[in-house]
């Protein structure tokens, strides 16, 4: 079974939102490219939490247009075996320096999980003693989860809190 690898962060120090998937899947790894299999709902599901259509822009302007929401992304394994993409058949988890990263973000107000798998191994990662900014568990992005869109979207949407002002 072959070892699979995360991607590196994309997160600017001013990030007030850090979405955290599980590891990508193969069409990702292939294009190297968060979340680029065609039917992943990752980018239409932000595109109401930053105001704009990522789905319309090509790969680096909607990493640059999260940027500049203060969005930043990451996967919680580094490295792990697996089949295929499904998160059921990961095995030999590595995890990514999680806590490490958030100590970088001063200005951090949420760590959003996308999906289960993301949360419980994000979660382990943190630690039981965890003190920092608000847990978002959000419903997967992923193909595999079989809810549609509509019924992600409201999970994904009140994420955008975290964006306002208002919030400081």
């Amino acid at each position: 079974m072959p070892l699979k690898h995360s991607f590196p962060p994309v997160a600017d120090p001013d990030a007030r939102i850090l979405v955290l998937g599980s590891l990508p899947g193969d069409r990702s790894l292939a294009a190297q490219r968060y979340y680029a299999h065609p039917q992943n709902q990752f980018w239409q599901l932000m595109s109401p939490v930053v105001g704009c259509d990522l789905a319309a822009l090509d790969y680096d302007d909607r990493l640059a247009a999260l940027r500049a929401q203060r969005v930043a992304l990451w996967d919680v394994i580094g490295s792990a075996r697996r089949a295929g993409s499904t998160d059921a058949a990961i095995l030999d988890i590595a995890g990514n320096d999680i806590a490490g990263l958030v100590a970088t973000l001063p200005d951090l107000r949420a760590i959003a999980f996308n999906g289960g798998t993301a949360l419980k191994q994000g979660l382990k990662l943190l630690g039981r003693d965890f003190r920092g900014p608000e847990i978002v568990a959000l419903p997967s992005s992923s193909p595999l989860h079989t809810i549609g869109l509509a019924a992600k979207q409201p999970a994904w949407s009140a994420l955008a809190a975290f964006l306002r002002d208002a919030q400081l």
